[in-house]
């Protein structure tokens, strides 16, 4: 039973005990999602060996994920842009030239996963955040020959790449659709309320009503943060009859608005 100031939890067994210590000194901690300071509150972890103060904490790894209390990505960020920064070091140290076929296999494989690693749920937002990964693979590009002088923009044309911002919101709609269509076994309203279009006339029939939000804990939420890029695709789109007819719809729409 959750309380404040008082027992957080009763009748607590045996099978919290680790080798003799209290399994919940390694493993229990409070983390207040949304706090920039201290929670100004005390909660208590009780079995029959007493009552224990639980520690306060401001940033935790979960399934090699940093979560910070304010649900910021820098640390994150970092993390991974170090891990591939090491095995692009690695490439480079063991091939001496790459063709275009060579690089994509290698760093679709061994690189880029790192940066994407669990993205869904530190998507970054920051200007600072955002550029963080992306310069790892902006180095990448320049690792096949004949590419180093080339924009980082043309090199990704040339080599069928997009940027790690737009892969992230691609993947975002992609979910979204599979969502709102019931391929997936999740309730969509639990995450979308579809808008009334009886007076609205422009954009498509599954339009995404747009809440109010105050924080941005909230605003960059998956929920949310796709809503503007999914309300603004054309009505062939988000009608696909399938996942992957979706896919390429939407990848065709995107061409469209770049000729």
């Amino acid at each position: 039973m959750l309380r404040r100031n008082g027992p957080v939890m009763k009748s607590v067994e045996s099978v919290l005990r680790l080798e003799g210590s209290l399994w919940w000194e390694r493993f229990v901690k409070l983390m207040c999602i949304g706090q920039s300071g201290s929670t100004h509150r005390e909660y208590y972890l009780e079995d029959e060996t007493g009552k224990y103060k639980l520690q306060d904490s401001t940033e935790e790894r979960d399934l090699g994920v940093m979560v910070l209390r304010n649900l910021h990505s820098r640390i994150q960020c970092s993390k991974v842009a170090t891990k591939a920064r090491s095995v692009l070091g690695m490439v480079k140290r063991n091939f001496r030239r790459l063709d275009e076929e060579d690089f994509l296999i290698i760093y679709k494989t061994y690189v880029r996963p790192h940066l994407e690693y669990c993205i869904q749920l530190w998507s970054p937002h920051l200007a600072t955040d955002v550029l963080c990964p992306e310069k790892i693979q902006r180095a990448a590009t320049k690792i096949v020959p004949g590419l180093k002088k080339l924009e980082y923009g043309d090199r990704l044309k040339h080599l069928g790449l997009t940027t790690l911002e737009t892969r992230r919101k691609r993947g975002d709609l992609i979910e979204t659709y599979n969502i709102l269509s019931g391929k997936e076994n999740i309730e969509s309203n639990k995450f979308f309320e579809l808008s009334n279009n009886a007076h609205n006339f422009r954009g498509h029939s599954m339009k995404i009503s747009v809440k109010r939000y105050r924080l941005n804990v909230r605003k960059f939420f998956f929920s949310q943060r796709v809503i503007a890029h999914w309300n603004s695709l054309p009505e062939y789109v988000v009608t696909a009859p399938s996942t992957n007819t979706f896919k390429n719809q939407l990848d065709k729409h995107w061409t469209d608005m770049d000729n």
